[in-house]
């Protein structure tokens, strides 16, 4: 298998993966919650802010599937790395807040590893070089 192939079946898989976890948050917002590592969760109208971390997830993953479909594979890698600072962040939330230290590195981190190496494999694909276009000058013109 190529490196191509392997960063598009990582970010297919990727972006299938967040969308149906935002997908969760919006439909299902206190059973996905459980999964996060947090210790507590709001209740009540406090939760309806849970909707918003399945806005922005199901946003990420169409992301991803709008550069896939455009063939922009290098802002694609960029975006992957930067991505993958959300899953970070989730982890130090959940490390600083007394949630689950086995969802933090198991969940988040192991997120955040897959997500880096995803964009750096979209970032090492050989480009090819664009075609050349002819020009006319008064010079070939005869």
């Amino acid at each position: 298998m190529t490196i191509s192939r392997i960063a598009t079946a990582l970010s297919l898989l990727g972006a299938a993966f967040i969308i149906y976890v935002g997908i969760g948050f919006l439909t299902d917002p206190e059973s996905s919650a459980s999964g996060f590592g947090m210790p507590v969760w709001p209740h009540g109208d406090a939760a309806d802010f849970l909707n918003v971390k399945g806005d922005r997830d199901i946003v990420m993953g169409l992301l991803i599937l709008a550069l896939l479909a455009f063939r922009q594979r290098l802002a694609l890698g960029i975006t992957m790395l930067v991505m993958a600072l959300a899953p970070v962040a989730d982890m130090l939330i959940v490390l600083t807040h007394n949630g689950s230290t086995a969802a933090a590195f198991g969940i988040h981190g192991f997120t955040a590893v897959l997500v880096a190496l995803t964009g750096v494999l979209l970032l090492r694909e050989p480009r090819t070089a664009p075609i050349a276009t002819s020009t006319v000058t008064p010079a070939t013109v005869r």
